[in-house]
């Protein structure tokens, strides 16, 4: 990480969840893993056989609670918070604990969409802020990297974000043919451990990345021909749309992020939000990511279509 800390200490809180699990993975696999001294996964729950890494990689394990925050962060060098939604008041009280450790590098809980572009309030987005905000405050000399990656790949060709791939179709809020970025969990873990390989002034306060950039019209051809058949493609009034939703406030992200999509406001490519893929994986080298291609074959052109 820098030229005192060759192979420095890396811990990854929520490190057993949905997404964090996939990080510690990340970090655990080839070549990341030679990368780093020790690889700590914290848990506030003792971890199940379910949630620790299949990787042949080293590592501890450490519970903490809102009490031993410091202690849990004992030689540490690099933290990657991947706690949830649920965990925001933890987030606070660990962020507190920050300038009390050797943490230098600070990936906070976004690995998302940029909401910070937003025209809009919406409580999950407005927290997240306000613990960047607090971040820097607390932190300011220390390097607080936000990873921004989009969709989640695996969780969002779905009816909740208008793609009933049961019954074919597909409803886009404006126009189908805005693109968006999505980047699987297991991307965006190897994501996180490339930029922690890196010296810490080379670091980018901001990445944003896309495993796959692709529109509703894009979409419903690549599942077309993994074997969903014809898809019908809709489009529904953004404006409208988007008054409907903003008028009143929400934790669940799931209607806003469907008219984020025509906004392009998910598009992480050059020219639009802008594109940081060369930057972890240059030239593709340190792994292929996975496409939308790769998920309708795995689903037969149809993911989540037996969800109610």
């Amino acid at each position: 990480m820098t030229s005192i800390i060759s192979r420095p200490v890396v811990a990854i809180a929520g490190a057993t969840g949905h997404l964090g699990s996939r990080v510690a993975s990340a970090f655990l696999s080839s070549p990341f893993n030679e990368q780093f001294s020790d690889v700590i996964l914290l848990s506030r729950n003792k971890p199940s056989p379910e949630s620790t890494p299949k990787t042949g990689g080293r590592y501890t394990t450490r519970k903490y609670d809102e009490d031993n925050l410091v202690d849990a962060l004992r030689g540490v060098q690099i933290l990657v918070n991947t706690v949830g939604p649920s965990g925001h008041s933890f987030k606070e009280k660990l962020l507190h604990a920050l300038p009390h450790t050797d943490v230098q590098v600070y990936f906070p809980s976004e690995f998302g969409v940029d909401h910070y572009v937003h025209d809009f309030p919406h409580s999950e987005w407005n927290t997240k802020k306000e613990q960047f905000a607090l971040a820097q405050k607390l932190i300011p000399d220390r390097k607080i990297c936000r990873v921004f990656c989009g969709l989640f790949l695996e969780d969002s060709i779905g009816p909740w974000f208008g793609f009933d791939t049961k019954n074919g179709r597909y409803e886009s809020v404006g126009s189908a043919s805005s693109p968006i970025s999505f980047t699987s969990l297991e991307d965006v873990g190897k994501v996180v451990a490339s930029l922690a390989t890196l010296p810490k002034e080379k670091i980018p306060d901001t990445v944003h990345v896309g495993g796959d950039t692709r529109s509703f019209h894009e979409i419903s051809e690549i599942m077309r021909d993994a074997g969903a058949g014809p898809i019908e493609v809709s489009e529904v009034s953004l404006q409208e749309y988007k008054k409907e939703v903003t008028s009143t406030s929400s934790w669940d992200p799931a209607r806003y992020l469907r008219f984020l999509m025509g906004e392009n406001k998910i598009n992480h490519s050059t020219g639009a939000l802008g594109d940081d893929n060369e930057l972890v994986n240059p030239n593709g080298e340190l792994w292929k990511w996975e496409s939308l291609t790769d998920l309708g074959r795995g689903t037969g052109g149809k993911p989540w279509k037996d969800f109610p």
